[in-house]
């Protein structure tokens, strides 16, 4: 039984959490400053990590399930659980509806904004998966999915959604689309051949990579609009010149011509970089909580 979780486990990949996590606390923590001035409850802490799970489960068990057959076909992805015959098409759909239950579980126990919204965030999940399929705009698609963490962290704690909590969105969304894009330059080959669509694909490998810093350009932009609009400190600036260092390093260590290092820009980077502005956020609101 062990070996089985430990197989769905690696099958969503649940150490790449870190990713969106630290964002929906931040969500969380925004929130519940901005409209009343204080931390979020424990309790609310607690259901956020169980919407988080449920609904990342589900996206990426969908995603391995959808792609079962193209990931077969790929040497880099031909190892994972379904392709590999560890994992079954059956046994998947049952972990897929066990994550949506824990998501609506925990919506349900948050706030009603946060049941009324669960239909958009459902249709996202599902749909992303098929997006390569005929559009290169996937990552956007992609980022609109990922940045609901931050979005249902700020509505989780506040049962609202303002123009703080959109700019947030919109910030975390371009992140995700362009750490995404250099992602899938090292599948730019395959994609060509199996008829799938990307940005790479699209534009070819240099054009992509540019296209990543647009994005990332508008990451950086939504940032410092969080500084106003958050009402934020110097703890935070301090955070946000780190995520600017690793973000401009990201981008340094991967050219059209060398992707060797781009399991780091993507795994190693992103990690650390939603980490540092979640925690350095966190000292910025603890601060200003005790003056």
């Amino acid at each position: 039984m062990f070996k089985k979780i430990g197989i769905f486990m690696q099958m969503i990949k649940f150490e790449h959490t870190l990713f969106a996590l630290p964002f929906a606390f931040m969500g969380a923590l925004l929130g519940s400053m901005v409209m009343s001035g204080s931390l979020p409850s424990w309790r609310d802490i607690g259901w956020i990590i169980i919407a988080m799970f449920g609904a990342r489960s589900a996206a990426m068990g969908l995603n391995r399930l959808i792609d079962r057959v193209s990931d077969a076909k790929n040497p880099r992805t031909a190892g994972r659980a379904i392709p590999a015959g560890l994992l079954k098409a059956g046994e998947v759909i049952v972990f897929v509806a066990f994550s949506f239950f824990l998501l609506f579980w925990a919506a349900f126990k948050l706030n009603p904004l946060s049941a009324k919204l669960l239909p958009i965030a459902v249709f996202l999940l599902v749909f992303y998966s098929f997006t390569k399929r005929f559009t290169w705009a996937c990552h956007l698609i992609l980022g609109l999915t990922i940045a609901l963490a931050p979005l249902g962290g700020w509505v989780a704690v506040t049962g609202k959604v303002d123009w703080t909590a959109m700019v947030f969105y919109f910030t975390i969304m371009f992140w995700t689309a362009g750490f995404d894009v250099i992602y899938s330059c090292q599948d730019v080959e395959f994609d060509k051949k199996e008829g799938l669509h990307s940005i790479p694909v699209r534009f070819g490998v240099a054009g992509a990579l540019k296209i990543a810093k647009v994005f990332h350009i508008l990451t950086g932009i939504g940032f410092i609009s969080l500084l106003f609009m958050a009402h934020l400190s110097w703890w935070y600036i301090a955070g946000m010149l780190i995520a600017y260092a690793i973000l401009f390093y990201e981008h340094h260590i991967v050219s059209p011509n060398d992707l060797s290092r781009l399991q780091t820009a993507f795994f190693t980077m992103n990690g650390v970089l939603s980490i540092v502005v979640f925690s350095f956020t966190l000292i910025d609101l603890v601060v200003q909580t005790n003056k």
